[in-house]
């Protein structure tokens, strides 16, 4: 991202200056943006990276088409971890894990943690679902084992099962564990997990450039006025409040 580069440059050019802050036109700004030279390639490569990465399985298609930028990894597995995904989001986690089974065993085989949070989930949906019995019985066969072998596993059952006690568990303590973002956040760490297996980075690079952006931008506050973004949203550059 190229204005990342000019922040970063100008914090280096102001560094040796007085403690005043230096003022830095629109003009020179947008004339300092134009000098930056940014392949057209590079930025199709970002575009894919995004796209594989979160599994925008028909816009990767589309734009590898359109813009004959080939993805890093085989769009038909894209396919299979979207389904896994899916599964987890609405709410079919049992389904979820035999999918990933069929993908590679091996990603539960060696990811512990990402298992139990699986069950967890599982036992969550139980709960959902009102069928206490069954949650108990799942919990006690599936969850209390792996418990007994970590700390933190045991922690987070407790506050799983302890949604039991409550009649309104969605205004209980721990009713966040019922929200839908409970299971979008188990949803990312399996997506994230199979994205590892297949030697692809599990997060996009254009997340991290904007928060290179955020950061450049707080660092240069202190030393210039100069026109910034405000809204990452709308990218609209903002003139220097002097």
């Amino acid at each position: 991202m190229s204005l990342s580069w000019i922040i970063l440059g100008q914090l280096d050019s102001i560094e040796s200056m007085s403690t005043s802050k230096k003022v830095i036109t629109r003009d020179e700004w947008e004339r300092k943006l134009k000098d930056v030279k940014i392949r057209k390639e590079d930025m199709n490569k970002l575009v894919m990276n995004f796209l594989v990465t979160e599994g925008y399985v028909e816009a990767a298609e589309k734009f590898r088409i359109e813009s004959g930028t080939e993805p890093d990894i085989d769009l038909a597995t894209m396919t299979d971890r979207m389904a896994v995904k899916k599964a987890v989001q609405s709410g079919n986690v049992k389904d979820a894990i035999e999918k990933v089974n069929d993908l590679n065993p091996m990603i539960l085989d060696t990811n512990p943690r990402l298992y139990f949070h699986l069950q967890q989930q599982r036992l969550i949906e139980l709960i959902r679902s009102g069928k206490v019995e069954e949650a108990l019985e799942f919990a006690q066969e599936e969850l209390a084992p792996r418990g007994e072998e970590n700390q933190s596993f045991l922690e987070e059952l407790e506050r799983t099962v302890a949604l039991l006690a409550f009649e309104d568990v969605k205004n209980c303590p721990y009713g966040e564990l019922l929200d839908v973002s409970q299971r979008l956040k188990t949803a990312s760490e399996v997506n994230a997990a199979i994205l590892t297996s297949q030697s692809h980075e599990k997060d996009p690079k254009l997340p991290r450039l904007l928060k290179m952006l955020v950061w450049a931008q707080n660092q240069l506050d202190e030393k210039a006025a100069y026109p910034r973004i405000n809204d990452l949203s709308t990218a609209m550059i903002e003139d220097p409040a002097i």
